[in-house]
């Protein structure tokens, strides 16, 4: 697969960037604009630490994918971050970053937080709902006084370990219906895991209306690009950037062929196979000719 032949034989690292749920009624009422603002605050945070000679000096490729959900199905907008660990000097040689993440978290935050609420403070005439705010500068000076969170996750073991995240993550809704246990008397139940109670899996029922609700809050702007890509995989950049890193890193040269149907792809990607039949579960492109 394409995505495959991408993959360099470094360490990968798994970095979440997520809004203060303080936001989340103005991010609900712009979605497109924040989401975007989003995108923009978190890419630029990692370009230009990563350009600082202090972390690593180096030009970084990365892949960044939005989540709007919690396990409750509660609006929590955050990008996740798939980052390489190297990247390109400006006289073109590689440079490792190490098996630990390069960039402490507090800085990465702080400047995250600097670079969205400056942005946000520029836009605040075009947004819908400010005045609901009421004294608007009092919920900027909250937001500046808050800890960001953003953390570094542990690093993917291996280059299918990421693979399989992107398989898993990129393509995902909500809330997974094997995540649903039952659906009577008008109310929803359904398996959660409460991260702020040890990660223990509970159960959560919900009336038919306020699941809905809920479900419909993670529904994006029409045409919205959820996965997008900056540095030197940058779509407009990429064939000779991640080529030059491919020569740096000793790999032979891409080579990309498509070995597998859309039918097997989704399969592979979702596990439904979308040729089966919803009465009998006879799978068409698994049927016998005869």
């Amino acid at each position: 697969m394409a995505r495959e032949a991408e993959l360099l034989p470094v360490p990968y690292f798994h970095v979440v960037f997520t809004l203060p749920q303080e936001l989340n009624d103005l991010v609900i009422h712009n979605r497109e604009k924040l989401f975007s603002l989003l995108f923009k605050a978190s890419s630029e945070t990692l370009k230009a630490l990563g350009k600082d000679p202090k972390y690593l000096g180096a030009e970084l490729g990365f892949s960044s994918i939005l989540h709007t959900w919690g396990q409750n199905l509660m609006f929590h907008p955050h990008i996740h971050i798939i980052v390489p660990g190297g990247g390109l000097t400006t006289d073109g040689k590689w440079k490792y970053t190490g098996n630990k993440f390069f960039i402490p978290v507090k800085v990465m935050a702080k400047l995250f937080r600097g670079k969205f609420l400056h942005a946000l403070k520029e836009m605040r005439h075009d947004l819908i709902g400010t005045d609901c705010y009421g004294d608007w500068q009092k919920l900027i000076n909250t937001l500046y006084g808050k800890d960001w969170y953003v953390y570094c996750k542990q690093p993917f073991r291996t280059s299918s370990s990421v693979l399989q995240y992107l398989g898993r993550y990129t393509h995902r809704v909500a809330i997974s219906n094997n995540r649903i246990i039952s659906i009577q008397n008008n109310k929803v139940s359904f398996k959660w895991r409460d991260y702020k109670d040890n990660n223990k899996q509970k159960v959560m029922t919900l009336t038919a209306d306020e699941f809905i609700r809920r479900f419909l809050l993670h529904i994006l702007p029409t045409k919205f690009t959820k996965i997008r890509h900056y540095g030197f995989l940058a779509s407009f950049v990429k064939a000779k950037k991640l080529g030059l890193c491919r020569e740096l890193l000793n790999l032979p040269p891409q080579v990309v062929s498509i070995t597998v149907t859309t039918i097997e792809l989704i399969e592979k990607l979702t596990g439904v196979d979308i040729t089966a039949c919803p009465m009998c579960g006879l799978s068409l492109s698994r049927a016998s000719p005869d």
